[in-house]
């Protein structure tokens, strides 16, 4: 009787433990895409200044959606006016990101923008998904 009832807790604190992980992403990111790149199943959420410098968090799937173009693909997040930060996935694969953005000289990430795009090389411009513009909700400035 004791490890039935050890197991039923076991089980209730696990379930409990995933759904509050599941619940502290704030958001979706809709599927990003253009010709040869693809990003899925994206979420995001933007840290309290005591967590984790008060960053941008996301995580999603980076998919180069043309194998045989011989181009690989990669994701731009730009935080705040500072430059476009790149995040390269792997030629012919699909990889899952995450990665967190901040600027260290604020308390917590205010706005940010993303997108998805596909890196065809030096002599033809790359493209890119349309640009997705994030508010922190917190933000007293909304």
């Amino acid at each position: 009787m004791k490890k039935a009832l050890v197991g039923v807790a076991a089980a209730g604190l696990l379930l409990t433990a995933s759904g509050t992980a599941l619940a502290a992403w704030e958001g979706r990111i809709p599927d990003l895409s253009s010709p040869g790149v693809q990003f899925k199943n994206g979420t995001y959420k933007f840290n309290p200044p005591s967590t984790n410098h008060g960053a941008f968090e996301w995580r999603g799937r980076l998919i180069d959606a043309d194998p045989n173009d011989g181009h690989n693909v990669y994701m731009l997040v730009r935080i705040e006016a500072h430059d476009w930060v790149r995040y390269y996935g792997k030629q012919k694969r699909s990889v899952d990101l995450h990665h967190s953005n901040w600027d260290g000289a604020q308390m917590y990430t205010h706005k940010v923008k993303l997108k998805a795009c596909r890196d065809r090389g030096s002599l033809r411009p790359d493209n890119c998904s349309r640009v997705r513009s994030y508010t922190n909700p917190r933000d007293p400035g909304n």
